[in-house]
Parts: structure tokens; C-alpha cells; sequence
């Protein structure tokens, strides 16, 4: 349980698999210490875009550091999440040493796959290492005439192949009697794809600098399509980890102690994942206190019953705000590059209802395909909106949804990610403790 290096304690780390399965020794230390060391709240923390252990433990530790001192008579206890998703090396996270690749990229942007980043695709996607070597040939040669053989590369290394089953749990959104298709963003034409990413990026101030009526070069947006690829894995598998595993173990944390109050807390995919974790509660269980979602990476509709542009669909995890015994937090920021350009691109291109050419990036951006972390919970009845200030003053412990502008702190970062990562704050620290009226 103990880490010498960790900021607070008592500390344990809860390791799960691409399929939920929990580190059995992990789990069962867990259930057996929490009663032990008297903890009446219990913050459950999962980081999003991530390599490495040591890296999510070092966000953990940088996050909880001001807890203490915060809510001094709170007997609390901390967890932190640590699940197999990954971060493209040349993304800069605010308040962490720039890797050497992040470093290279600022002085020289180049739609090439790094070292570092195809270690961790090689971790990330197991038994897929010649398909690798082969992507990453591609990226640096930019062979003419090529681009439909990167494309069926990227669907096979994260296991998305046309007309074959498709992944549980991707869709944020679900419409009534229409079935899941192939997300357009790995059946559409390839050349297409990878010029609209292209665009985005010269608009983004990454990338070869398009002129605005001139055609991309279809190989300045293929890495990024690769990008978001690999995430839509990643959110595909936040959601498994969550429902699978995490919502299970508040399960079984409730029946080994009675009376613990369990607060999530999610960065980004981690949103997601803590979210999906309240579809996975047993029935009755009822020890969920607060959610509290940093820049969250997935559909501002998910928990709508209904959506506006589609009378039929509704949010896939409609109603599960109602498993809380308290509020749901959104945290949100217009200084999130990821989530507010590239990943509605992305939604727009994961669509089956139309085709992704002529798509202006600009119209992308509205309503339809925004995400939680770039403006909040939408469409649902009741939902509190307040700047950070306000949401400060007083606890957040009422029922609902309460969405958050924390753009006054989440507003660091370069493109193509922006402040995306921008979230180890005091203020959001409290945040934290506002919604489960801790202390």
C-alpha cells in the first residue's frame, strides 16, 4: 500500500487490464486495509492519456499533495487507477518535465512516429509490432499513392476491421433501433480523412501551414489520424475498464466496509471511465458520493436522456448520474485544444448518419459533437452551471449535474492538446472536496 513517494496516505493503487480485470492482491489489500485505517472517504482518482505507472502516480501524488491541508479533520483515504491506456510522446503536459520528444516536436513539428511513441503503441496494442515498423515506415516516407494501405494498417492495429463486430462500449450516444455501424473515421477514404486532419492542425498552429483554399497534403494529417485512432481504443477500453472493473470493486468496497463515502474522480478518458463505473454498481449500492470529471474526454450528450438534433438517440449512460448519492462535477475549459478541436473532428468522423467531405472545421466545433471537458454536461434537465469562483464558495453536495468553467486555471498547453492536461490545481483539489462535502 505504502509509497515512500507518494504526497498522502494512506495510499493504494488498483491496477486493472484491457478487459477490467483487476490486480487480484491489489483489490483484495484494498478491501482488507480500508476499514483498518479508520477512512471515512475514500477519493478513487483515474488519469486519462498515459504511458506509465510512474507517470500516473506522479500526477496522483501532485494532485492529492494540498488535500490535507485542505480538509484536515477528513479521515481520508486515496486511490489511484492505474489502467493500460497511452499518450503520443509529443504532447507537453503542463507542470511535467517536457520529454525529449515533446521538446523536438515544439522546434520542429513533423508528422513522423517518434521512438518513445512506438514503445507505447507496442505496449498498448500487444502482438502488433510488425504492423508498427510498418506505420512508422509510412509516416517517415510518405510513400505517394499509399495512403489506403495506412489506413487498413491503423484499422488493424486497433483491431477495427470493416464489416467485422465492433468494439462494446465505444459510443457515447446510442439512437433508438439504429444499429452501430463502422465509425466513418476508419471506413471512410483515407486521402479525405487525413486532409481534414490536415486542415485542422495548420488551423490548430501545428503542422505544414496549409493556405486556406489550398489542398493539404493528405500526409500532414495522417499521424493524426493515427492519434485518434489509438484514442478511440482508448475510450472504447475506458469504458470496458470502468463497467467491468471499477464500478465491481465500489461493489465490493461497499459490502467489506458500510458507511465508506467513495468519491471518482477522472482526468479525460478517465471521465469516462469513472462514469462507466456507475453502470457497473450492483443494484443498491449506494456509496458513490460525488463524481468529479477533469477535462473529460467523451460526449457532452452522454448522459441525455434525449438529443436535441435526434429525438431517437439518447446518451448512453442516461440516468447512471441518478446512481450518485450527490452530485456529478463537470470541470470544462475553452483552452482545451484536444477537446475542442480535434476530438468533435473526430466524433464528427466516428458519425455513420453522413459523409465526413466538405465538413468545415469551424461548424465542427458546435454543439453536436462537443465533449464533456469542453463544455460541460448538456442536455440534461436541472443542470447547474457556475464559474470556478462560485463553485468555490460553497459545496456542490446537491444532487445533479453541475457543470464548472475552470478555464480561470485549466488554460496551459500548446496545440495540437492545448490545456487538455492543465489540471493539477489547488482550486480543482478543492472542487474535489466541494462536491463530496468532505470536510
Amino acid at each position: 500500500m505504502a509509497d515512500p513517494g507518494m504526497s498522502v496516505a494512506p495510499y493504494w493503487e488498483l491496477t486493472f487490464d484491457a478487459d477490467g480485470d483487476p490486480d487480484g492482491a491489489e483489490r483484495d489489500r484494498l478491501l482488507d486495509e480500508v476499514t483498518a485505517h479508520g477512512v471515512r472517504d475514500l477519493i478513487v482518482f483515474a488519469h486519462g492519456w498515459n504511458n506509465d505507472r510512474s507517470t500516473a502516480t506522479a500526477l496522483y501524488r501532485r494532485f492529492f499533495a494540498p488535500i490535507p491541508a485542505l480538509a484536515p479533520r477528513a479521515r481520508l483515504g486515496y486511490v489511484g487507477v492505474v489502467w493500460p491506456s497511452m499518450r503520443f510522446c509529443d504532447e507537453p503536459i503542463p507542470d511535467f518535465p517536457k520529454s525529449v520528444v515533446a521538446t523536438e516536436a515544439e522546434e520542429r513539428p513533423a508528422p513522423v512516429l517518434d521512438k518513445d511513441t512506438r514503445h507505447a503503441l507496442l505496449d498498448t496494442f500487444p502482438g502488433r509490432a510488425t504492423v508498427v515498423d510498418q506505420i512508422a515506415r509510412m509516416l517517415e516516407q510518405r510513400p505517394a499513392a499509399e495512403l489506403a494501405e495506412f489506413g487498413r494498417l491503423v484499422r488493424l492495429l486497433v483491431e477495427v476491421l470493416p464489416g467485422g463486430p465492433q468494439p462494446l462500449f465505444a459510443a457515447d450516444t446510442l439512437a433508438e433501433g439504429v444499429p452501430q455501424s463502422e465509425p466513418v473515421l476508419f471506413a471512410e477514404d483515407t486521402t479525405a480523412l487525413c486532409e481534414e486532419f490536415a486542415r485542422a492542425l495548420a488551423s490548430a498552429g501545428q503542422g505544414a501551414g496549409t493556405a486556406e483554399f489550398a489542398l493539404p497534403d493528405p500526409w500532414d494529417g495522417a499521424k493524426e489520424l493515427l492519434r485518434q485512432a489509438a484514442y478511440y481504443a482508448m475510450k472504447r477500453r475506458a469504458g470496458t475498464v470502468g463497467e467491468r472493473g471499477l464500478g465491481r470493486v465500489v461493489g465490493q468496497l461497499a459490502g467489506a466496509a458500510p458507511g465508506l463515502r467513495v468519491h471518482l474522480v477522472g482526468h479525460s478518458f478517465g471521465g469516462r471511465l469513472v462514469s462507466f463505473a456507475l453502470r457497473g454498481l450492483p443494484d443498491g449500492v449506494r456509496a458513490v458520493k460525488s463524481v468529479t470529471l477533469l477535462q473529460g474526454a467523451f460526449s457532452h450528450y452522454a448522459f441525455a436522456a434525449r438529443l436535441p438534433h435526434d429525438p431517437r438517440a439518447g446518451g448512453v449512460l442516461q440516468g447512471q448520474e441518478n446512481r450518485i448519492d450527490g452530485p456529478l462535477v463537470c470541470c470544462h475549459s475553452r483552452f482545451d485544444g484536444a477537446l475542442g478541436t480535434m476530438y468533435p473532428l473526430a466524433s464528427r468522423m466516428a458519425d455513420d448518419d453522413a459523409s465526413l467531405l466538405g465538413v468545415d472545421v469551424g461548424a465542427v466545433l458546435g454543439a453536436r459533437w462537443g465533449a464533456m471537458g469542453h463544455d460541460g454536461v448538456q442536455a440534461v434537465p436541472g443542470t447547474r452551471s457556475l464559474d470556478l469562483a462560485a463553485a468555490l464558495r460553497g459545496p456542490l453536495a446537491a444532487p445533479g449535474c453541475v457543470n464548472v468553467d475552470a478555464a480561470a486555471v485549466v488554460r496551459r498547453g500548446g496545440p495540437p492538446c492545448g490545456a487538455h492536461s492543465d489540471i493539477v490545481h489547488p482550486e480543482l483539489a478543492r472542487v474535489v472536496l466541494a462536491a463530496g462535502r468532505i470536510g
